[in-house]
């Protein structure tokens, strides 16, 4: 696998991203989608990485500066053909190893709280993230779970 910064300009891009939209806009209700599109992800302090294997796209990642100290993970997602081969490891380790480059003390997410979520929890989990309250300009939801881990 590959991971490389990405301009979000491709088909391939575009294509999971929407899938990813979709799939969030299904599962929950439209105040508690939290996902961000294109030009939302084209912001200054969001990085943005996807993850190749074989010529194919098969997972995306971003890292957002809240601030000077504190990240948060935007954008996770895994083809929905490529599941359970890595890619979605492979993207948070790099995230995590781009914010302790970065100095940041602190790495927090959203994700879900419906059953369609337990596998990235459990992610996320596997890899020191536990359970916090809402963070930046998130609130209570009963359709989110909010996870943070200091670097």
């Amino acid at each position: 696998m590959h991971i490389r910064i990405d301009d979000l300009r491709g088909p391939e891009i575009r294509a999971l991203l929407e899938e990813h939209l979709q799939d969030m806009r299904r599962i929950s209700p439209p105040e508690s989608v939290h996902a961000l599109d294109l030009d939302a992800l084209r912001q200054p302090e969001i990085t943005f990485w996807t993850v190749w294997a074989d010529g194919e796209l098969v997972g995306c990642g971003a890292l957002k500066m809240l601030d000077a100290r504190h990240g948060e993970i935007k954008s996770m997602r895994v083809s929905s053909r490529r599941r359970r081969t890595g890619a979605g490891r492979a993207m948070l380790l790099h995230i995590v190893d781009e914010a302790r480059r970065r100095g940041l003390a602190r790495l927090s997410l959203e994700t879900g709280s419906q059953p369609e979520f337990v596998p990235a929890r459990q992610l996320y989990a596997s890899m020191g993230f536990a359970e916090c309250g809402p963070f930046a300009t998130y609130t209570l939801d009963p359709h989110s779970v909010f996870m943070t881990r200091t670097l």
